[in-house]
């Protein structure tokens, strides 16, 4: 099948602006706002246009279910442009201008730590999910992305069985990669194997030469590449360019989040190992289901939908369950709800909270890229947020709003 331009895959999406624009449903009298903020433009676009479009689909699924405590769903879309500072205006727009009861957003772990204590000053809940370097511990954000100690703890182990224990990194240049970085170190070690090093790149770098000339001398067995955004993809077509496919082995907890396997060829991503809570290729009725619905939305005939904008989908429907259970919009009384230790069982498999940490419990696959698609190599069944669970405890402690350092 031919490639499609990343930039004409989200029909869903297109009306979004730097301003922001109002679902169908904004003239009623009797409906409730919530508010969608991602990167649908700029360099992260790859991650957020998918993300925000799937935010739609559960909203307009809800509404055609009847609404919630028989009102509508308004939803208020707004564009980062990848611009941390629009995150900060557009969070205090929402909270103030628009009064939302629920935020769900931010694509980046920079991106979170703009709006999470601008939300929380307002009182205005938050729903982040993006897999994420884990530790967040606050009352006013539910964290639906996987963690590293439901990710890293399982691939770096396989890769390492496959390829090899002398293992170098390289990553994103921000506190994601930064932190996942010293978890991957933990893990090789703890696995009796060999951590060679690390590289930091910016999201606008696009140059890999030196390193992979630095990884040819160094000859590790195996090179974990957590990249993020559009930019980054230009490591896996200079990896195969330089000849190292099938030499080295290369793994990832991210790759595919970009949907990297579908602008990349075969020959650039086949036998890539990476690791998810979500895949297209999960072989069930009602993922099937939610792939077929997903295409109409998204207007492609290959579904561009991976474990960031699933999670974007099941992040409204969980939120729509605490307001089920609380009976009520009201901030507090949902928080209590979902503190119960809700379900949302969804089309990967169920999510379920952990009221203590405000992360979800996950089924976890292994897979490797192969000819624009995965192919699933192992399940997980229901591993649960361990590491923030480990340092957080908001029943003991709901004043906490720290971000813990996982992995040392």
């Amino acid at each position: 099948m031919g490639m499609m331009h990343r930039r004409t895959f989200f029909k869903a999406t297109t009306g979004i602006v730097a301003a922001p624009f109002i679902s169908k449903y904004a003239f009623a009298d009797d409906t409730i706002k919530v508010a969608a903020i991602h990167d649908v433009s700029g360099v992260l676009d790859i991650l957020g246009k998918p993300m925000a479009s799937m935010v739609a689909m559960a909203i307009d699924e809800i509404n055609q279910a009847g609404g919630l405590l028989g009102r509508k769903i308004e939803l208020v879309n707004f564009d980062t442009q990848s611009n941390n500072q629009l995150y900060g205006q557009y969070a205090t727009e929402a909270a103030t201008r628009y009064r939302v009861a629920a935020v769900f957003g931010a694509v980046t772990s920079a991106s979170r730590e703009v709006i999470r204590p601008i939300l929380r000053r307002y009182k205005t809940l938050l729903f982040y999910s993006t897999q994420y370097e884990g530790g967040v511990c606050d009352r006013n954000i539910f964290c639906l992305g996987t963690t590293p100690g439901q990710k890293t703890v399982k691939i770096v182990p396989y890769a390492m069985k496959k390829f090899g224990k002398r293992v170098y990194t390289v990553a994103a240049d921000y506190n994601f990669g930064h932190i996942v970085s010293k978890w991957h170190k933990k893990v090789v070690e703890e696995n009796g194997g060999k951590f060679e090093g690390v590289e930091f790149f910016p999201l606008e770098q696009t140059d890999f030469g030196p390193t992979l000339k630095k990884i040819q001398s160094i000859k590790p067995d195996l090179v974990m590449a957590d990249l993020v955004g559009s930019n980054h993809i230009g490591f896996f077509r200079q990896w195969t360019a330089a000849g190292m496919s099938g030499r080295i082995g290369l793994a990832s907890t991210i790759f595919g989040t970009g949907n990297e396997q579908l602008f990349t060829n075969p020959a650039e991503h086949n036998g890539i190992l990476t690791s998810a809570t979500y895949f297209p290729e999960i072989d069930t009725p009602q993922n099937k289901e939610f792939v077929a619905r997903a295409a109409k939305v998204t207007g492609t005939d290959r579904s561009p939908i991976n474990e960031l904008p699933a999670m974007s989908y099941y992040a409204p429907k969980l939120w729509a369950e605490g307001v089920k259970a609380a009976g009520t919009f009201d901030r507090d009384k949902v928080i209590q709800a979902l503190e119960g230790n809700l379900t949302y069982n969804g089309p990967g498999g169920p999510v379920t909270v952990d009221g203590k940490c405000h992360h979800v419990s996950h089924d976890i696959y292994i897979a490797q890229a192969k000819n624009h698609s995965f192919e699933l190599l192992e399940k997980y069944d229901q591993l649960p947020p361990s590491d923030t669970a480990a340092v957080c405890d908001l029943a003991a402690n709901p004043n906490d709003t720290k971000q813990y350092v996982l992995g040392n």
